[in-house]
Protein backbone atom coordinates (compact mmCIF):
# COMPACT_ATOMS: atom_id res chain seq x y z
CA UNK A 1 0.00 0.00 0.00
CA UNK A 2 2.55 2.51 1.04
CA UNK A 3 4.76 1.81 -2.66
CA UNK A 4 1.46 2.60 -4.44
CA UNK A 5 1.06 5.90 -2.61
CA UNK A 6 4.66 6.71 -3.27
CA UNK A 7 3.88 5.98 -7.04
CA UNK A 8 0.65 8.47 -7.34
CA UNK A 9 3.08 11.20 -6.02
CA UNK A 10 5.71 11.05 -7.89
CA UNK A 11 3.71 11.32 -10.83
CA UNK A 12 1.93 13.96 -9.70
CA UNK A 13 5.42 15.63 -8.91
CA UNK A 14 6.23 15.02 -12.79
CA UNK A 15 3.20 16.57 -14.11
CA UNK A 16 3.91 19.88 -12.37
CA UNK A 17 7.11 20.03 -13.87
CA UNK A 18 6.45 19.84 -17.14
CA UNK A 19 3.55 22.53 -16.97
CA UNK A 20 6.51 24.41 -15.72
CA UNK A 21 8.90 23.41 -18.68
CA UNK A 22 5.88 24.00 -21.04
CA UNK A 23 5.22 27.54 -19.56
CA UNK A 24 8.85 28.98 -19.71
CA UNK A 25 8.52 27.66 -23.62
CA UNK A 26 5.64 29.68 -24.17
CA UNK A 27 7.21 32.42 -22.25
CA UNK A 28 10.46 32.73 -24.20
CA UNK A 29 8.43 32.61 -27.34
CA UNK A 30 6.29 35.39 -26.77
CA UNK A 31 9.01 37.42 -25.76
CA UNK A 32 10.96 36.55 -28.77
CA UNK A 33 7.59 37.58 -30.59
CA UNK A 34 7.40 40.95 -28.79
CA UNK A 35 10.81 41.70 -29.98
CA UNK A 36 10.37 40.94 -33.16
CA UNK A 37 7.18 43.02 -33.25
CA UNK A 38 9.10 45.72 -31.87
CA UNK A 39 12.07 45.70 -34.49
CA UNK A 40 9.60 45.69 -37.27
CA UNK A 41 7.71 48.52 -36.10
CA UNK A 42 10.84 50.38 -35.61
CA UNK A 43 12.31 49.60 -38.97
CA UNK A 44 8.78 50.66 -40.14
CA UNK A 45 9.47 54.26 -38.60
CA UNK A 46 12.80 54.61 -40.46
CA UNK A 47 11.62 53.89 -43.72
CA UNK A 48 8.91 56.03 -43.20
CA UNK A 49 11.05 58.74 -42.24
CA UNK A 50 13.49 58.38 -44.62
CA UNK A 51 10.90 58.42 -47.34
CA UNK A 52 9.35 61.49 -46.28
CA UNK A 53 12.77 62.89 -46.08
CA UNK A 54 13.48 61.82 -49.75
CA UNK A 55 10.26 63.69 -50.52
CA UNK A 56 11.31 66.64 -48.99
CA UNK A 57 14.25 66.94 -51.18
CA UNK A 58 12.30 66.40 -54.40
CA UNK A 59 10.01 69.25 -53.40
CA UNK A 60 13.14 71.59 -52.79
CA UNK A 61 14.43 70.87 -55.80
CA UNK A 62 12.12 73.25 -57.73
CA UNK A 63 13.75 76.25 -55.76
CA UNK A 64 16.87 74.90 -57.96
CA UNK A 65 15.04 75.11 -61.28
CA UNK A 66 13.42 78.25 -60.67
CA UNK A 67 16.07 80.18 -59.82
CA UNK A 68 18.47 78.63 -63.08
CA UNK A 69 15.53 79.50 -65.39
CA UNK A 70 15.79 82.81 -63.24
CA UNK A 71 19.30 83.50 -64.34
CA UNK A 72 18.78 82.21 -68.59
CA UNK A 73 16.08 84.60 -68.50
CA UNK A 74 18.04 87.79 -67.39
CA UNK A 75 21.12 86.35 -69.13
CA UNK A 76 19.90 86.04 -72.97
CA UNK A 77 22.62 87.66 -74.78
CA UNK A 78 25.08 86.19 -72.91
CA UNK A 79 24.13 82.68 -73.29
CA UNK A 80 26.71 81.24 -76.54
CA UNK A 81 29.42 81.29 -74.33
CA UNK A 82 30.42 79.56 -71.33
CA UNK A 83 30.06 81.00 -67.58
CA UNK A 84 31.14 78.53 -65.37
CA UNK A 85 30.98 80.74 -62.03
CA UNK A 86 27.30 80.20 -62.56
CA UNK A 87 27.42 76.82 -63.15
CA UNK A 88 26.39 77.33 -67.14
CA UNK A 89 28.19 75.35 -69.95
CA UNK A 90 26.86 76.75 -73.12
CA UNK A 91 27.41 73.55 -74.99
CA UNK A 92 26.07 69.32 -73.88
CA UNK A 93 27.91 66.93 -72.21
CA UNK A 94 29.26 63.83 -74.30
CA UNK A 95 29.07 61.68 -71.55
CA UNK A 96 27.19 62.63 -68.66
CA UNK A 97 29.09 62.40 -65.45
CA UNK A 98 28.62 60.29 -62.17
CA UNK A 99 25.96 62.87 -60.78
CA UNK A 100 26.46 61.61 -57.23
CA UNK A 101 30.07 62.53 -57.18
CA UNK A 102 31.68 65.71 -55.83
CA UNK A 103 33.80 66.21 -58.50
CA UNK A 104 31.01 66.78 -60.76
CA UNK A 105 29.52 69.99 -58.74
CA UNK A 106 32.84 71.55 -58.98
CA UNK A 107 31.07 74.66 -60.51
CA UNK A 108 27.74 74.09 -59.48
CA UNK A 109 25.73 76.70 -57.92
CA UNK A 110 24.41 76.53 -54.41
CA UNK A 111 21.67 77.87 -52.80
CA UNK A 112 20.94 78.53 -49.05
CA UNK A 113 20.06 75.69 -46.96
CA UNK A 114 15.72 75.83 -46.54
CA UNK A 115 14.06 75.42 -43.66
CA UNK A 116 13.82 71.72 -43.87
CA UNK A 117 17.88 71.28 -43.96
CA UNK A 118 17.89 70.64 -47.50
CA UNK A 119 20.75 72.67 -49.55
CA UNK A 120 20.11 72.81 -53.35
CA UNK A 121 22.68 73.08 -56.43
CA UNK A 122 22.33 73.62 -60.03
CA UNK A 123 24.06 73.04 -62.97
CA UNK A 124 23.24 74.09 -66.77
CA UNK A 125 23.93 73.13 -69.76
CA UNK A 126 22.88 74.54 -73.52
CA UNK A 127 21.82 71.53 -75.62
CA UNK A 128 24.02 72.57 -78.26
CA UNK A 129 26.93 70.93 -80.08
CA UNK A 130 29.49 73.60 -79.39
CA UNK A 131 29.90 76.79 -77.67
CA UNK A 132 29.33 80.23 -79.76
CA UNK A 133 25.94 81.23 -81.75
CA UNK A 134 23.13 78.50 -82.56
CA UNK A 135 23.42 79.16 -86.25
CA UNK A 136 26.96 79.84 -85.86
CA UNK A 137 29.99 77.69 -86.78
CA UNK A 138 32.93 76.34 -84.94
CA UNK A 139 36.47 76.70 -85.51
CA UNK A 140 36.65 74.00 -88.19
CA UNK A 141 33.51 75.62 -90.23
CA UNK A 142 31.39 72.94 -88.42
CA UNK A 143 27.76 74.19 -87.78
CA UNK A 144 26.39 74.15 -84.12
CA UNK A 145 23.84 72.05 -83.68
CA UNK A 146 21.19 72.50 -81.22
CA UNK A 147 17.84 71.10 -79.79
CA UNK A 148 15.50 73.84 -80.50
CA UNK A 149 11.85 74.66 -81.72
CA UNK A 150 10.31 77.66 -83.54
CA UNK A 151 7.76 79.39 -81.96
CA UNK A 152 5.60 82.74 -83.14
CA UNK A 153 6.42 85.41 -81.47
CA UNK A 154 5.45 89.28 -82.15
CA UNK A 155 8.16 91.20 -84.52
CA UNK A 156 6.78 95.23 -83.85
CA UNK A 157 4.24 96.58 -81.71
CA UNK A 158 2.28 97.69 -84.73
CA UNK A 159 -0.90 95.92 -85.50
CA UNK A 160 -1.88 96.01 -89.23
CA UNK A 161 -5.48 95.83 -90.38
CA UNK A 162 -7.34 93.33 -92.26
CA UNK A 163 -9.98 93.37 -95.05
CA UNK A 164 -12.34 92.70 -92.38
CA UNK A 165 -11.43 95.66 -90.21
CA UNK A 166 -9.35 93.23 -87.68
CA UNK A 167 -5.84 93.65 -86.21
CA UNK A 168 -3.52 91.48 -86.60
CA UNK A 169 0.14 91.32 -85.03
CA UNK A 170 2.90 90.76 -87.24
CA UNK A 171 4.42 87.93 -86.11
CA UNK A 172 7.99 86.44 -86.96
CA UNK A 173 10.05 82.85 -86.02
CA UNK A 174 11.75 82.77 -83.31
CA UNK A 175 13.64 79.86 -81.91
CA UNK A 176 13.92 78.67 -78.40
CA UNK A 177 17.12 76.67 -77.45
CA UNK A 178 16.72 74.10 -74.83
CA UNK A 179 18.69 74.02 -71.61
CA UNK A 180 18.65 71.14 -69.53
CA UNK A 181 19.42 71.81 -65.65
CA UNK A 182 20.57 69.10 -63.13
CA UNK A 183 19.61 70.27 -59.68
CA UNK A 184 21.33 68.34 -56.38
CA UNK A 185 19.74 68.65 -52.91
CA UNK A 186 21.37 67.33 -49.89
CA UNK A 187 18.79 67.16 -47.19
CA UNK A 188 18.79 65.05 -43.47
CA UNK A 189 20.27 61.96 -43.09
CA UNK A 190 22.54 61.75 -46.04
CA UNK A 191 19.55 62.26 -48.36
CA UNK A 192 20.76 63.01 -51.93
CA UNK A 193 18.62 63.24 -54.92
CA UNK A 194 19.12 64.39 -58.54
CA UNK A 195 16.74 66.24 -60.33
CA UNK A 196 16.99 67.45 -64.12
CA UNK A 197 14.64 69.37 -65.88
CA UNK A 198 14.55 70.92 -69.91
CA UNK A 199 13.46 73.81 -70.59
CA UNK A 200 13.00 76.25 -73.49
CA UNK A 201 14.55 79.79 -73.47
CA UNK A 202 13.86 82.22 -76.58
CA UNK A 203 16.90 83.82 -78.34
Amino acid sequence: MRSGRLIKVATKFSQQGVVLVVALVVLVSMTLAGLALWRSVDASNVIAGNLAFKQSSITSSDRGIQSAVVWLNHNRLSLTENNLTQGYLANTLVVDPDWFSNDAWSNAVSLEADAAGNRVQYLIHRLCRTTGPYNGTDGTGQANNCSSSQSRAPATNVNSGSESGNESVNRVMTPNIYYRITVRVLGPRNTISIIQSTVMIPV
